[in-house]
């Protein structure tokens, strides 16, 4: 058994809850849950004590799914944080449409704490990005936005007062392939500029995911949670916990920083069937939260 493997073992038995995601699993696919009520927002099943890391969802996993669906899935898993992508909340929507969605997830239970990843090749598209934000009241977008509009978008940043997270991709990335690398294009701009923190992807250049937590850790804004099937550009994603990435070390480096945000966990390997590997991934990364937050 690989050392990954052993990993998820102990902390599945430690903290003797194993799949947490799974609890709640009853009900339609599909349809919301009648009666919602807000979630508990806690590591542990009971919801005896709160986390100190948020547990969300980038929401282009869901990108085979309505926004009814989304809803509904993240009702089951008790997962109420979500980054909104424009397949739920359109770009081109105008602003009283925008407003009349977000009220729709916040009805259900589910906080829309930012929109994004935004993709940035114009001026125009930088303007677009951050009355898109205004309408919808968020007050983080994640981006990825072409190098040359970066100051503007610190500009643009300051004057609606929007904090802007880049997201790195990884490898294929030739501007923002790590955290490190958008840390440096970015670190003599305004502070609302920040870093979405891809882990898969940041794992896939051979960088230490928690190394780089830590070496940006005063632009750290969002964090996107996945596993890799390896530390090269041919990983693939995996369920959290059956990959490569130490998640326990980088759940522990999170608190050890003071990261207030959210973990947006995500599983990409089966997207027209999200829920078994999502729910996975959900009741690990719960599982070790439980663990470390208690040592």
């Amino acid at each position: 058994m690989n050392q990954p493997r052993q990993a998820r073992r102990r902390f599945l038995q430690a903290s003797g809850i194993g799949m947490l995601g799974l609890a709640g699993l009853t009900g339609t696919p599909g349809k919301l849950l009648s009666g919602a009520e807000p979630f508990a927002d806690s590591a542990s099943p009971t919801g005896s004590r709160p986390a100190s890391l948020k547990i969300g969802f980038p929401t282009y996993i869901f990108k085979h799914y309505d926004l009814d669906q989304m809803l509904a899935i993240m009702q089951r898993l008790a997962v109420k944080y979500a980054c909104l992508r424009s397949f739920h909340l359109p770009l081109e929507k105008k602003p009283d449409e925008i407003a009349a969605i977000i009220a729709k997830v916040k009805a259900a239970g589910i906080v829309p704490y930012a929109g994004g990843v935004i993709y940035m090749k114009s001026e125009a598209d930088v303007s677009r990005a951050m009355e898109y934000a205004k309408a919808a009241g968020f007050k983080l977008i994640t981006a990825s936005p072409a190098p040359h509009l970066l100051k503007l978008l610190s500009a643009k940043a300051r004057e609606y007062d929007v904090r802007v997270a880049i997201h790195n991709h990884g490898p294929e990335d030739r501007n923002y392939p790590t955290p490190n690398a958008v840390y440096e294009k970015i670190k003599d701009l305004d502070p609302r500029i920040g870093i979405c923190h891809d882990v898969g992807h940041t794992q896939r250049t051979g960088t230490d995911p928690s190394e780089a937590a830590v070496a940006c850790a005063d632009r750290l804004m969002d964090v996107h949670l996945k596993d890799v099937t390896s530390a090269t550009a041919n990983g693939h994603e995996a369920e959290c916990g059956r990959g490569v990435v130490d998640i326990p070390k980088f759940l522990r480096t999170l608190i050890r920083i003071g990261y207030t945000g959210v973990v947006g966990v995500e599983h990409e390997k089966d997207m027209r069937d999200i829920l078994p590997g999502l729910a996975e991934s959900v009741g690990y990364t719960r599982g070790v939260l439980a663990v470390v937050e208690r040592r």
